[in-house]
């Protein structure tokens, strides 16, 4: 199996910044409290600086959904909906340890980050503009198709696993208590990407390293680069 932008991905936006971690040994009685609290203190003191609207990290995903034809502030990237929930609530739902985790370090890094269950991927994901005929699972269980040329997370099933790029995932790749093996997906467009990804992964490596004693395989894509294989 293995994950990749389309050519047409990186075509269309060559500023794109992309990193990849994947993680076997997944299980749900551990404890990540102290390690999400040290993250969301990191965002809790950003936010008190500014807005998470006018973070550089965000501000680039608005101009990518404005591309896109989207309103930025009607489809909000991950970050940037995380955000402004932390903000409003001053926590996050507890859902899974690395889900809780990962949207922790999303928060610090206001950057998007995707976790998928890898069990429920068929064949290649790729991150490429959608025909249409696609399938996408809601958390509500619904179907739903995404539009023509709208950018999408889909396997070789046609089954959709994101919708409007870092909008919104799928329930149906979502993480649950019977999840073992995982694909962490981080993406970013603002001037700094490139590093702050870098960092980004390592720091999600190292965390997932102290959590679950585990050795992830990790890596960062490029448009010479695009693609991470993994095994099944």
């Amino acid at each position: 199996m293995d994950f990749r932008h389309s050519s047409e991905i990186w075509r269309d936006f060559p500023e794109l910044a992309a990193g990849v971690v994947f993680a076997e040994g997944i299980t749900p009685d551990v404890t990540a409290g102290d390690r999400v609290a040290k993250f969301t203190a990191i965002a809790s003191s950003r936010l008190a600086r500014e807005p998470e609207s006018e973070l550089q990290e965000i501000r680039a995903w608005r101009r990518t959904f404005a591309r896109m034809g989207l309103k930025p502030t009607q489809y909000r990237c991950a970050s940037e909906a995380l955000l402004r929930r932390f903000r409003k609530e001053g926590t996050l739902p507890e859902l899974h340890p690395l889900v809780d985790l990962c949207n922790a370090v999303s928060l610090a890094f206001a950057v998007p980050v995707a976790v998928f269950d890898v069990s429920k991927i068929s064949g290649r994901l790729e991150v490429r503009y959608a025909a249409g005929d696609e399938e996408y699972l809601t958390f509500g269980g619904e179907t739903e198709h995404p539009s023509p040329h709208e950018v999408i997370f889909a396997d070789e099933a046609r089954q959709v696993h994101a919708r409007r790029w870092t909008n919104r995932q799928s329930g149906l790749s979502a993480v649950q208590a019977s999840t073992a093996t995982a694909l962490i997906v981080t993406e970013a467009m603002h001037d700094t990407a490139s590093s702050d990804v870098a960092d980004l992964i390592a720091t999600i490596t190292s965390e997932l390293s102290a959590i679950w004693s585990m050795t992830p395989a990790v890596t960062v894509l490029s448009q010479s680069a695009p693609r991470f294989t993994f095994p099944v």
